[in-house]
């Protein structure tokens, strides 16, 4: 079953000798190794590049196990290079290999190699590109599959294909299994046995049972303003813990480096700054969310937002929390400022959209209330509400388009309908 993963694909393409490390992020078990050493490869042969001119090293195989040297992994590389042409370095799960950063560093110094790597911790890839390289490193972050790539690979309708997608996610790996019990125990064992491992491991923690707990309250509380007193006060009231808020603070932080969780930031549209806390979270795919709960709250309302936040995320956006203020009068004829919210706010450069995840509008009072935090944004900027019913994209009288989310996801110009 192939998978195109185009926008990524274009995403190398581009970026192809510019004398930058090409670094691919993103949780593990997205499709990282297959971009680079499956479509890339395949690209870079097609395209007339001789297979001895493209060295790959899988560092998480154990028969690549010395290579993690820096010494020896250099020393091989330079074996293979015999001519002046153009190179192509492909290493996989860079972070396994001891003091990569000047081994990549070293590679950068020769003239005819390309290199392009491939890691899922952003605590060693990510941050330390930007402070190592000095401006040499060139992240592509892969996301889990979006709606349209998983209905690339899905064999049925649409409708069935998003109640497939909103329980068990985007790994692709989910896509070629058959049954429902083989997707839920994949889910379930991947994120205990790898992400939760990976994250105890490589951070030294010891109390695994308040990591486990805390994963479980960012999970159904997904879409919702938190921060990590809040979650402290869930805590010491729910769970009867003492955890400390400095240590739900790094655990956090772990969660994020490993891409299992991002953040979106609040954003006072009027006054034009950042809020500070609290923020909201969301996981990165779905369906592992979905498994940590053991598929007990796959509640549609809060799942579509959270993958309208990723496909903005995978469309290059940066995407924020909006937060608008309303002048009201009260029954005393006294006025009042009264705080609302708008679900996202997605900029790229120049371009800014104002969104909201409705689910439905079942009356004009629903209607009201999904649009009167746009309305009260006085720029120009496009205001768009995403509904779960089928519709045809409409533009109401306050200049506010409305679109199913079926077109929003699997149209690459939907924003724009």
């Amino acid at each position: 079953m192939l998978i195109s993963r185009d926008k990524y694909l274009d995403a190398l393409k581009i970026r192809m000798n510019n004398n930058m490390i090409k670094v691919i992020t993103g949780i593990r078990r997205c499709g990282k190794s297959y971009l680079v050493f499956k479509i890339f490869y395949s690209f870079l042969l097609e395209s007339g590049v001789p297979e001895d001119h493209i060295i790959k090293i899988e560092l998480d195989q154990r028969k690549n196990r010395e290579y993690r040297n820096p010494d020896k992994i250099l020393d091989y590389i330079d074996s293979l290079i015999n001519d002046d042409n153009q190179y192509y370095v492909l290493l996989d799960e860079v972070q396994m290999l001891n003091e990569f950063e000047e081994v990549l560093n070293s590679l950068l110094h020769i003239d005819n190699v390309d290199v392009y790597v491939t890691g899922s911790n952003s605590r060693f890839l990510s941050k330390d590109i930007i402070t190592e390289f000095r401006g040499r490193g060139d992240e592509v972050h892969v996301y889990p599959l979006s709606f349209k790539e998983f209905m690339e690979a899905y064999d049925g309708d649409i409708y069935k294909g998003w109640a497939e997608y909103v329980t068990y996610g985007g790994l692709p790996l989910t896509v070629t299994m058959k049954t429902d019990e083989q997707k839920a125990q994949y889910l379930t064992t991947l994120f205990s046995e790898t992400y939760i491992k990976d994250i105890i491991e490589r951070n030294h923690i010891e109390k695994e049972q308040e990591l486990n707990d805390l994963i479980n309250v960012i999970a159904s509380t997904i879409g919702a303003l938190s921060n990590p007193s809040k979650i402290e006060a869930t805590f010491r009231s729910v769970i009867q813990s003492d955890i400390s808020l400095n240590t739900i603070r790094h655990y956090i932080e772990y969660l994020k480096d490993a891409f299992v969780i991002n953040e979106a930031q609040r954003y006072d549209v009027k006054g034009r700054k950042y809020i500070g806390t609290p923020v909201k979270y969301y996981f990165e795919d779905i369906g592992l969310r979905n498994a940590r709960l053991g598929f007990r709250q796959v509640e549609e309302t809060h799942i579509m937002e959270n993958i309208i936040y990723n496909e903005l995320r995978m469309r290059g956006f940066q995407v924020d929390v909006g937060v608008v203020q309303k002048r009201e009068k009260n029954e005393e004829g006294v006025f009042t400022k009264k705080q609302l919210e708008i679900d996202f706010i997605a900029n790229q450069g120049s371009r800014r959209y104002y969104i909201q995840s409705a689910f439905s509008l079942p009356d004009a009072e629903k209607m009201k209330q999904e649009k009167a935090s746009l309305i009260n944004v006085s720029d120009s900027f496009k205001k768009i509400i995403v509904i779960k019913d089928v519709i045809n994209v409409r533009h109401d009288e306050d200049g506010i388009t409305i679109i199913s989310i079926y077109d929003f996801l699997l149209n690459d110009g939907s924003m724009e309908m």
